[in-house]
């Protein structure tokens, strides 16, 4: 898989631009605020329908204008496909593919697969679970599309319930004790799309585990954190189910985790937890309460890992996405976002090892020394609002 072409047109800094790449390593060299990184984020908003810098579609469109327009052509075994997203903020997105009618952004989820590792990253390793939660997620919607629907709407279930859980708490502690009989309907919705998303999250934990401890060793392998320690990375699932996760759930295995059978537990924890609920009037059950843990050796990493070992653990997480990815069949598109200054010289020469031999790598950077020869391909330089490229 590659990304043919991109033009975007009224994206962040862009009034516009058009770009053709290839496939194999291509580098877009510019100091900071010309626009680089906001190139490189209108791909992963075609891939994952968000950005990996903000959390909501406002901040994209370029001040002054309404909508902004990102159409990108991705090749995949031979056949080349026009994606355009037209977004629009306050109002509902619009996508078309191959020019035809309008239809739900959500129809282009799958088209294109990116895998971004960028200086944020490490937000994944040092951050709040909800970081991790995200890092899942997302990489749940890129194998399987079906789970943005999932997703969606759990997180709706999950405001309704909330609300009521306030509104009723709320009666209760007025003594005229509210209407519980709607919150077990809530709670039936909650516990079946929650099993849902829980089912796909270990199941992917699974997939990913083996993928992640292979990585951090390959890009710790020249690096000080190998020495003398030679701590091994892993990830473990934790659930707010706690003791109610049936046996054998929070760690890897080969059974794909059976739906029923979470959604049996999440409602029994449901019905334990009620009155904290009532109480709190919040949800404390279910997957947004959810937790991936990242060890290094018997130690999380939170807390534990060196400046170092943390680059080396988000970076891990990131490549072991990328070869599951390409497990399923369509290698994604590896993109390198101002990632090369942060590194020292041996994890740059490991990076670059590692990932050169990937069908396409977009990679930006301030300075083009920065980039390894193994990345430096074809290049781009942006500057003063136009994108050049260097023959």
């Amino acid at each position: 898989m590659y990304v043919r072409h991109l033009q975007v047109t009224d994206f962040r800094s862009w009034p516009h631009a058009d770009l053709t790449f290839e496939p194999g390593p291509t580098v877009l060299v510019g100091s900071n605020g010309q626009g680089k990184t906001n190139l490189v984020e209108a791909l992963g908003y075609v891939a994952t329908l968000g950005s990996h810098r903000v959390a909501t579609d406002a901040p994209l469109v370029r001040y002054g204008t309404q909508r902004a327009v990102v159409r990108a052509a991705v090749v995949n075994h031979g056949r080349e496909l026009l994606v355009e997203l037209e977004i629009t903020p306050g109002k509902a997105n619009r996508a078309r593919i191959n020019r035809g009618a309008a239809g739900k952004p959500r129809d282009v989820l799958g088209i294109l697969r990116t895998v971004l590792f960028a200086p944020e990253d490490m937000a994944m390793v040092r951050g709040d679970p909800g970081e991790r939660r995200r890092f899942l997620d997302d990489l749940l919607v890129a194998r399987a599309p079906r789970y943005a629907g999932v997703r969606s709407d759990y997180d709706r279930v999950l405001r309704q319930r909330s609300a009521l859980l306030k509104s009723a708490g709320a009666a209760k502690r007025g003594g005229s004790g509210g209407d519980l009989r709607t919150l077990e309907v809530w709670d039936s919705h909650l516990a079946r799309y929650g099993s849902e998303l829980l089912a796909g999250r270990l199941d992917l934990v699974a997939a990913i585990a083996p993928h992640v401890t292979s990585a951090y060793a390959n890009v710790a392998a020249t690096a000080e954190e190998t020495a003398p320690s030679g701590r091994v990375a892993d990830v473990r699932y934790r659930s707010s189910l706690g003791d109610s996760l049936p046996e054998g759930y929070g760690v890897p295995r080969s059974e794909p985790a059976d739906v029923e059978v979470l959604e049996k537990a999440l409602l029994a924890e449901l019905e334990r937890v009620r009155q904290q609920e009532l109480e709190r009037g919040v949800s404390l059950v279910g997957p947004h309460r959810d937790d991936l843990e990242l060890m290094l050796g018997e130690l999380p990493a939170k807390g534990y890992a060196s400046h170092g070992e943390s680059w080396s653990f988000a970076l891990a997480l990131r490549l072991a996405s990328y070869h599951l990815l390409a497990e399923d069949g369509a290698e994604p598109v590896l993109i390198l976002d101002d990632v090369f200054a942060e590194l020292d010289r041996r994890r740059r020469s490991r990076l670059a090892e590692l990932v050169a031999g990937a069908e396409q790598v977009l990679v930006t950077a301030a300075v083009a020394e920065d980039v390894p020869e193994e990345l430096t391909g074809v290049r781009f330089d942006v500057r003063e609002g136009e994108v050049r490229r260097v023959e």
